[in-house]
């Protein structure tokens, strides 16, 4: 690990002026930049401690959603009661990722930001687009299982690794920053990060400096609330192919609300209105399930050793359809 400087913020302005500067990050918990940093993937100059920041409360807002303090850890946001009560699916995919120790650390606005799993973005001997723009990307024909078949490019077929966002993404969920300069602003989740393209290196809007200081989820949404998770071992294991859904049965079978976001398969957390338009109003029958996973996977795309993942997406939608109409009969 290089050489760094370390300031302890006591406000946010004054972290966002020293976050602003050039080779400076923010640590929360820590739990994804200081293994980078071990790796000297990534070398900050400087870090800045936001942990003494008042942005540790989860509050209702006046529309009847809540307000989550950017420091709140993972297993607080798990585990309060307003959440489980009303954003189960949250709370199920908080608890599907990551081990209890690691969730005790794990921040709330650090897990929309960690960075991909992939092998050889973890290698530094490696060649990789995301880490050195312009070497390649030896994932396209290597090790590339565990890798994105949407949202992909020429340069780069990293996947998203975070369960959370998945969530987020599906519960419509609103990040409030603040700049360096005082400004605040508010990004919608679909609007954070960016498709790699070509430049793969730049993953969000995020500007220097600017900091995610809380996360607004909108009043609850009723429905069947799940998080299904594929995984090669049943803990501490990044997704295969994930699902968050909300999907809300009428009394006669028909699907009123369908809500549906995917990790595992996307280089950002992956959501297509469209899908949900598809079966909206359906009997969620097969040929009605096969319209919607041919909507969902158009433009996926595998690599090889990550082709599986383009049946094993249409099986997972399928289940969970098939999950709602029967617990509606139940």
């Amino acid at each position: 690990m290089k050489r760094f400087q370390y300031i302890r913020a006591n406000e946010l302005m004054t972290a966002c002026i020293e976050g602003s500067s050039k080779g400076a990050s923010f640590i929360g918990g820590g739990t994804n930049l200081l293994d980078l940093m071990k790796l000297e993937i990534e070398t900050p100059i400087k870090l800045v401690d936001i942990t003494q920041l008042e942005l540790k409360q989860i509050e209702p807002t006046l529309e009847g959603g809540l307000r989550i303090g950017a420091l709140v850890t993972n297993s607080e946001l798990a585990a309060h009661s307003e959440v489980i009560a009303n954003y189960p699916v949250l709370s199920r995919a908080i608890l599907a990722g990551a081990s209890g120790q690691l969730r005790n650390k794990a921040t709330t606005g650090g897990n929309f930001l960690q960075r991909t799993r992939c092998y050889y973005f973890y290698q530094p001997d490696s060649a990789c687009n995301k880490r050195e723009p312009g070497s390649g990307c030896p994932a396209i024909n290597g090790e590339n299982r565990q890798l994105a078949i949407l949202g992909t490019s020429e340069h780069c077929i990293a996947q998203h690794p975070s369960d959370m966002a998945v969530a987020m993404r599906l519960l419509d969920a609103t990040l409030q920053t603040q700049k360096s300069d005082g400004t605040i602003r508010t990004i919608a989740t679909k609007d954070l990060y960016k498709l790699p393209e070509d430049t793969p290196h730049i993953e969000t809007v995020l500007e220097p400096g600017e900091m995610i200081t809380h996360v607004v989820l909108p009043a609850p949404i009723k429905g069947m609330h799940t998080y299904d998770k594929v995984r090669d071992r049943a803990s501490y294991a990044f997704a295969l192919v994930s699902c968050a859904a909300i999907i809300d049965v009428d009394d006669d079978g028909t699907l009123n609300t369908v809500r549906l976001a995917f990790g595992g398969i996307g280089s950002q957390p992956w959501r297509n209105e469209a899908v949900e338009s598809s079966l909206e109003g359906t009997k969620g029958s097969i040929p009605d399930i096969v319209k919607a996973a041919n909507i969902l996977l158009s433009e996926a795309q595998g690599y090889g050793k990550n082709d599986f993942k383009i049946a094993l997406t249409r099986r997972l939608l399928k289940q969970i359809i098939e999950r709602a109409l029967n617990a509606k009969d139940a």
